[in-house]
């Protein structure tokens, strides 16, 4: 998948120039303390303070609103389904038996705006997109624009058999970020709510017979979802989960009470 690839390349060039900076401020603090003594990182007004051989560096945010595009919250992760509490599908949802490796969710932010309480304190709403890739296990093909999601068994050996969705994410985070350590880098943990609107959704089949096919449908997939998240992490890289709260698919009763959980890694806060 050309997004996941991209989305790969970006995290790993994201996390060179991360390296980079860090090795660029510890250069600068060698030149600035030729006498080797001791470093250390803090909230506090800002400016550098002496106290015998330690030199304390401080720094602060200044509280405030800010708003503004952003590339962050990068997400790639694993896709669960949840059948009423639990993690094996029910008889009525066996057609969507999925390969669990291969279902994935990913997602980054575009857009946020936010206020600043203190340096450790912000509350902040974002934009973005966010994906779920299911790779069915069943040769079947769902029904397009059908009051109830349908499908249908076919005599055909697909080799890949995606069922996608496209959502405008739209979270409200809590965050908190801890005191720098002695490397400068915070510890920081995000909770909240977010929602989610419907863009698209698709199915995407490879096979011998008929090639590569897309057929693009709303397949029943919520309009609207919500749910909690939690991210945290240790400098830019970090870990996340949701879980969406209503179902995954509406006017289809026999997958009342299927949601989506996602969890995995993340770049950026």
């Amino acid at each position: 998948m050309r997004f996941i690839s991209s989305t790969i390349i970006l995290l790993m060039l994201t996390m060179s120039v991360f390296a980079q900076n860090r090795s660029d401020k510890r250069a600068i603090d060698s030149i600035n303390n030729p006498e080797g003594r001791t470093l250390k990182y803090g909230y506090a007004n800002a400016g550098s303070n002496k106290a015998g051989d330690t030199i304390i560096r401080t720094h602060s945010q200044a509280p405030g609103f800010k708003f503004g595009l952003t590339l962050s919250r990068i997400d790639f992760g694993l896709a669960t389904l949840v059948d009423n509490g639990s993690f094996r599908l029910s008889p009525q949802n066996q057609f969507l038996r999925y390969r669990s490796w291969k279902t994935t969710n990913a997602g980054f932010d575009v857009l946020q705006f936010g206020y600043r309480f203190n340096s450790a304190i912000r509350l902040y709403m974002s934009a973005g997109f966010d994906w779920t890739l299911i790779r069915l296990r069943d040769n079947i093909t769902l029904a397009e624009h059908a009051p109830v999601l349908s499908y249908t068994q076919d005599n055909i050996d697909f080799s890949k058999n995606r069922l996608s969705s496209t959502y405008l994410r739209v979270p409200l985070a809590f965050e908190y970020r801890t005191h720098d350590d002695s490397d400068g880098t915070p510890f920081r943990i995000v909770f909240g709510p977010e929602g989610g609107l419907l863009i698209s959704a698709s199915q995407k089949q490879v096979s011998k017979q008929n090639g590569t096919q897309k057929f693009t449908s709303d397949y029943n997939f919520q309009k609207f979802r919500y749910g909690p998240f939690v991210r945290i992490g240790y400098g830019l890289i970090g870990v996340y989960a949701k879980y969406y709260m209503n179902d995954m698919f509406v006017n289809s009763p026999d997958q009342k009470g299927l949601k989506n959980l996602s969890l995995g890694i993340m770049l950026g806060f």
